[in-house]
């Protein structure tokens, strides 16, 4: 498959897969423990969770056509991922969804809610 035909159903579909991926009996316990680790401290998620994340989206995207490796295909797959998700919000739920693993949540104060 070229990159080409990376379809918004496409995407869906590796989503999908990186999620079931991140949430095996295999994977899971090596995120939930990289997790405690890092507890809210962002530099520490970053160091901690986000390599583990990282590789399981790797070797998910790999068989939809992304080439091994950070530069060639993690980035790009999040490029397009980014390009697709704005005229798709159930494309853009997926990829919060697999972003929140290793991104602790932000609370944004609203103007409503500032002093």
């Amino acid at each position: 498959m070229s990159l080409a035909e990376f379809t918004g159903d496409r995407a869906k579909a590796a989503l999908n897969e990186i999620l079931e991926a991140i949430n095996s009996s295999e994977n899971s316990p090596k995120v939930e423990e990289a997790k405690e680790n890092a507890g809210n401290d962002m530099l520490k998620m970053m160091q901690f969770v986000f390599p583990i994340v990282t590789q399981i989206e790797m070797d998910v995207i790999q068989k939809y056509g992304f080439a091994e490796g950070r530069e060639g295909g993690i980035v790009q797959f999040a490029q397009i991922i980014r390009n697709l998700e704005r005229d798709d919000q159930e494309l853009a739920l997926l990829h919060t969804k697999v972003r929140s693993y290793f991104l602790p949540p932000i609370n944004i104060p609203t103007e409503a809610s500032s002093p």
